[in-house]
C-alpha cells in the first residue's frame, strides 16, 4: 500500500466514523437527549479533524511539489470528507431545532 492509499484510508476511516456519530447525534436529539447529542457531536468533530489533517498533509505535499496521482480511492476519500462536513452542519441544525422542541 503506497502513501496515498494509506492516507486515503485514514481519511475514509476517520470521517466515516465522524459522520456516523453526527447521524447518531441527530437520533439522540430527536429523543430529547440534547446533552448526549452535543457530546457525541464534539467527539465526532475531534475524529473528523484526524481525517482533515490527513487530507491537509496531502495538500501540503502537493504545495511542496510532490504531486500525487489521483485515484478513485482518493476521490472517494474526498467525497466522504465533504459528506461528513455537510452532515456536521445538518446535525447542528437538527440538534438546535430539537432542543427547542424538547424544552
Amino acid at each position: 500500500m503506497n502513501g496515498l492509499e494509506l492516507i486515503s484510508f485514514q481519511i475514509i476511516s476517520a470521517v466515516g466514523t465522524a459522520r456516523s456519530m453526527y447521524i447518531e447525534a441527530i437520533r439522540l436529539a430527536k429523543e430529547g437527549k440534547i446533552d448526549d447529542a452535543n457530546k457525541l457531536m464534539k467527539e465526532g468533530e475531534e475524529i473528523f479533524i484526524q481525517g482533515h489533517h490527513a487530507h491537509a498533509e496531502l495538500i501540503q505535499k502537493e504545495a511542496n511539489g510532490e504531486s500525487s496521482t489521483i485515484t478513485l480511492l482518493f476521490m472517494h476519500a474526498e467525497d466522504q470528507l465533504m459528506s461528513a462536513e455537510a452532515f456536521n452542519i445538518i446535525a447542528r441544525e437538527f440538534i438546535d431545532l430539537y432542543s427547542i422542541i424538547h424544552k
